[in-house]
């Protein structure tokens, strides 16, 4: 968990800041998984911070966006254009955030400052944002 945390402050995720009036904060977990090499032993334990994007109200933004996705969608299934698919690992991490985003501080940080929360500069798996970054 230390390592994961010491990427994420290095990569200037996030920065402590006094919640602002009026926002609220989504949640964040820790997600443990443990890498198996192909006899069944353990290669490696894995720790990842996900954020509770489920608890994000979706911004006005982010609507336009899902709408322009239809659109395109549409307009391609009219034309006859063929759609393809890509998948890129790590996709999600490290996009620079446009929007005001914070999360609540876990409680592995080690620090219970009042109306403290992490402020995020970049996208984290489980963020709606996340995707567009």
């Amino acid at each position: 968990m230390q390592h994961e945390l010491n990427a994420l402050q290095a990569n200037n995720t996030w920065s402590l800041v006094t919640l602002p009036p009026y926002k609220q904060p989504i949640g964040c977990k820790w997600v443990y998984k443990i890498r198996l090499k192909a006899d069944g032993t353990v290669e490696r334990y894995k720790t990842r911070l996900v954020s509770k994007g489920y608890d994000q109200i979706e911004s006005i933004e982010l609507q336009k966006w899902s709408q322009l996705i239809c659109v395109l969608i549409s307009v391609a299934s009219l034309l006859g254009w063929y759609l393809h698919q890509l998948d890129i690992n790590n996709v999600f991490l490290h996009g620079d955030l446009t929007e005001e985003v914070y999360m609540s501080l876990s409680p592995s940080l080690g620090r219970k400052e009042e109306n403290h929360v992490c402020k995020l500069h970049k996208s984290l798996y489980g963020l709606k944002h996340a995707s567009r970054q």
